[in-house]
């Protein structure tokens, strides 16, 4: 089974669709020991087919719009926190405090881009914010020891595993036994019912309006399809919980951007909620539930949503309410131990788990939105970058390929103005025939927009 027919086959699609799927394979690209490039096209043309499906059924098409994926696009939209330029300037991916540290037994890898991370590491180490301080304090303790000490303190760290490892524990059979893309019906609602497609490009999110409840990279990434295909997406943020700014811009496009506490302003936010078609959230699990935002309670209080979820370890099993990162995922899940060399943890050659799961993400919204019109009924679909990653170690369904020449990668980037300076961007890779090639306006400022509908 190729990766695409995988894919295509946990969203529920329907396989007679797939002819209309073409590739363009380009070698060379997204270099690593296990199936990356596999992975990134399957998850792209996956989306790209759905969305294509979505816009055939509301605009009444005799058949599905061919489906393009080109590995070029695929590989440079997978990186494309990299290839940002704002005004010129590359943007910084990783701060100081995350990166590989040797401890007495192995190693781990932490994560403390947020200053809120960052401070809980630091205090769970009992040690400065000073690099070398922190690489002292590792070196005298257990790998396992420093994960539990981080994660007790709220911190972010997880000790590298082998792949064998990892399998044995507990987390990892509740990933296995889960579905790449759960799906699930929550009520008898009735079948949706569209507002009418109108301008030139066929866009099959027009007209609905998606909630973000995101944060980092794999949600947002979903909701910036969304966008692309033609929602109005409003992210939304509490006010004291700031986003890293080219982060933010990176994954905004096609979005806005507004500030709500969700406690004081509840209000407003019911407000959102009674006009909205999709949420969409990424938040750690449960930690949402106490605002009312469980996928039960929200389709509650607006019978017909679709309720998106990515987390990092899944939903379930011991691990199921934990924080969680791609690099923390690839440690802990066997990749980097798989990817590594001369006794030294690696990486993948992109935040493969990231990306992939956003665009599996908004496959399974999009492809929710067309069931929702045949059968009705409230939905909810849940991803976790464990589970991608358990997809990928099983070999994401490698295949023996030929390939063409890799052209630059300008062809697949762009550039345009935006209210936070010149950008240079990765092009959206999603294409179908008569479907959008660019995101409908550029990423604005963190929190700048009303929380309110356009």
């Amino acid at each position: 089974m190729t990766s695409i027919t995988y894919v295509w086959s946990e969203l529920g699609g329907d396989p007679a669709r797939l002819a209309r799927v073409s590739t363009v394979v380009r070698e060379g690209l997204l270099p690593a020991r296990l199936p990356v490039r596999e992975l990134a096209r399957a998850c792209v043309g996956a989306c790209a087919l759905a969305g294509a499906e979505l816009g055939a059924r509301r605009a009444g098409l005799d058949r599905v719009p061919g489906v393009r994926v080109d590995d070029g696009a695929v590989a440079t939209a997978f990186t494309s926190e990299r290839r940002l330029l704002v005004d010129g300037r590359a943007p910084e991916l990783f701060a100081p405090l995350s990166r590989f540290w040797r401890t007495a037994d192995g190693w781990v890898r932490t994560h403390a881009n947020y200053p809120h991370h960052r401070e809980r590491l630091l205090k769970s180490l009992d040690v400065p914010d000073d690099p070398a301080a922190v690489e002292a304090a590792m070196a005298g303790r257990s790998a396992r020891d420093v994960e539990d000490a981080v994660y007790a303190a709220g911190g972010l760290a997880v000790a590298l595993r082998t792949p064998e490892e990892w399998a044995a524990h507990p987390q990892a059979a509740e990933v296995a036994a889960r579905p790449l893309v759960e799906r699930g019906r929550l009520d008898g609602a009735r079948a949706r019912t569209f507002p009418d497609l109108t301008g030139t490009a066929l866009l099959p999110a027009a007209g609905l309006r998606v909630l973000d409840l995101t944060r980092v990279l794999a949600g947002p990434v979903a909701t910036r399809t969304l966008a692309l295909l033609g929602a109005d997406v409003l992210r939304l943020d509490a006010p004291g919980l700031p986003e890293l700014p080219d982060q933010h811009t990176d994954t905004g496009f096609g979005k806005r951007s507004a500030l709500l506490d969700l406690t004081a302003d509840r209000r407003r936010f019911e407000e959102l909620l009674a006009d909205a078609d999709v949420v969409v959230t990424g938040y750690r699990p449960g930690a949402l539930d106490r605002f009312g935002l469980s996928p039960e309670a929200l389709a509650e209080r607006r019978p017909g949503l679709v309720v998106a979820q990515v987390s990092a370890w899944g939903a379930y099993g011991p691990w199921g309410d934990r924080r969680g990162f791609d690099s923390l995922v690839q440690v802990a899940t066997g990749i980097a131990a798989v990817e590594g060399s001369a006794g030294r943890p690696g990486a993948l050659p992109a935040q493969a788990l990231d990306h992939g799961t956003g665009y599996l993400l908004a496959a399974g919204v999009l492809r929710a939105l067309t069931e929702q019109s045949y059968d009705g009924g409230s939905r909810v679909v849940r991803v976790a970058l464990a589970r991608t990653a358990a997809w990928l170690m099983s070999g994401a369904g490698r295949e023996a390929e030929g390939g063409e020449a890799v052209p630059g990668a300008g062809v697949w980037l762009g550039e345009t103005d935006s209210p936070v300076g010149r950008l240079r961007y990765a092009r959206p890779p999603v294409f179908f025939e008569g479907g959008p090639r660019e995101w409908r306006r550029p990423p604005g400022p963190w929190g700048a927009d009303p929380a309110a509908w356009a």
